[in-house]
């Protein structure tokens, strides 16, 4: 694996929407890559949901498994419903990391557990599906970085081009 600060991982993805919206967050929260295990994916649709075509400068990438080689400074973190793990509120993201998610109707295997520096879970009722779980640890990563004076040129960079709205002043 190739040296990146923010990576995904997907554990056997059956659902190529989910994909495509992963690769929609993955452009939005600044993702370096998005890596995949499994034969599913491959047997589906193309991204009908990256509408950013954020695949034209993220990498999807089919791995034997997961995390397989990553740097000694990346840390894998497992994100799963998992007895023991770290609710995603009190986890202190680390600068360097490869986010492993588990398949839509399965579990994250135990071996990658085991091999994992940290394991969280989105602690709500039931289980989020796996393109919504990527948006709320990616926001949460996001949310809990320095405050940027910057959101306002932030705000004009990504808004669509029909929104020129501002707040009045006063």
């Amino acid at each position: 694996m190739t040296e990146s600060t923010l990576s995904i991982g997907l554990s056997n993805p059956k659902n190529p929407v989910n994909v495509g919206m992963v690769m929609r967050a993955a452009g939005c929260f600044q993702v370096d890559s998005v890596l995949y295990t499994g034969e599913r994916y491959d047997r589906a649709a193309a991204f009908n949901t990256d509408t950013q075509n954020s695949s034209q400068s993220i990498s999807l990438t089919w791995v034997q498994s997961l995390p397989g080689n990553v740097a000694d400074n990346m840390h894998v973190v497992c994100v799963e419903l998992v007895e023991g793990a770290t609710p995603l509120p009190a986890y202190q993201h680390p600068d360097k990391a490869l986010y492993i998610f588990g398949p839509e109707d399965g579990t994250i295997q135990q071996e990658v557990l085991d091999r994992a520096d940290s394991v969280v879970f989105i602690p709500t009722i039931g289980s989020l599906n796996l393109a919504a779980a990527v948006n709320v640890l990616l926001y949460d990563r996001l949310a809990k970085m320095p405050a940027s004076d910057s959101y306002e040129a932030l705000i004009r960079e990504s808004r669509d081009t029909n929104n020129l709205t501002k707040m009045k002043s006063g």
